[in-house]
């Protein structure tokens, strides 16, 4: 199966094989004595309802006591060191959390958006219940500002102007959300527009946008005023900088 993996802020498209889109992993053998031979690169993730959420070390900080709303589940088994390559992820999983350790609510967003668990903010980053990206991410009212990115290391290259800040925030939610693989299997590969959108309470989170799909990796298709406005910005902000 196909899948992306984060290195650094850079976005790579690798032919992987995954578990639950939650590692990437190598084989060297099997498992059927009961012993694991595959190397495995977990990525920071949890599942809760269904839900896929990976850890946003990019677009916050460690989350405090005061964020955290109530209790929503907890860690049933932790797969790192653990699981190998047959272990189908289902509710309860996660990477590196032990057993048993609380999944709350975060202040401000639905549960279904952002958790908080062990002082660390996991965000959504597939839900099968989702119809648009407004329902993806809770974030409606919320965005402040929309910003070009390196994506070499995640960097602020510059800001959207305000009105097209504005029009990013208006456009985008309505989307239909169709799923990332559906997104990667019917589109050439292309680099991608790395975009950081900013929330009231200081927050972001990162998305890539291609331009000749006219497509976001979060798994939904733009409108031409959204390329319009995401590529003229681009273009005005790297001849600003120089680039």
């Amino acid at each position: 199966m196909n899948g992306l993996k984060w290195v650094g802020w850079t976005f790579m498209v690798v032919a992987v094989l995954m578990i639950g889109y939650g590692a990437k992993v190598t084989l060297d053998g099997g498992n059927s004595d009961g012993n694991c031979y595959a190397e495995i690169e977990w990525v920071d993730f949890l599942m809760l309802d269904d839900i896929m959420y990976t850890y946003n070390g990019d677009g916050t900080k460690e989350a405090s006591a005061a964020q955290q709303g109530e209790k929503v589940g907890e860690v049933a088994y932790m797969l790192s060191d653990h699981a190998c390559t047959d272990h189908v992820s289902k509710n309860g999983d996660a990477a590196f959390l032990p057993i048993g350790t609380p999944i709350y609510e975060m202040q401000g967003y639905r549960s279904s958006y952002r958790v908080i668990a062990d002082g660390k903010m996991y965000e959504v980053s597939r839900n099968p219940h989702a119809k648009t990206l407004g329902d993806l991410w809770d974030i409606k009212g919320k965005i402040t500002t929309v910003s070009l990115a390196s994506g070499m290391d995640g960097s602020t290259i510059g800001d959207f102007m305000p009105e097209a800040s504005a029009i990013v925030a208006k456009e985008l939610l309505p989307l239909a959300y169709v799923g990332f693989d559906e997104i990667y299997k019917n589109n050439d590969p292309e680099y991608g527009i790395f975009l950081r959108v900013h929330l009231k309470d200081g927050t972001s989170l990162g998305m890539v946008f291609y331009e000749k799909a006219n497509a976001f990796t979060a798994g939904a298709y733009g409108t031409e005023t959204l390329r319009m406005v995401i590529v003229s910005e681009r273009t005005r902000i790297k001849k600003a900088a120089g680039m």
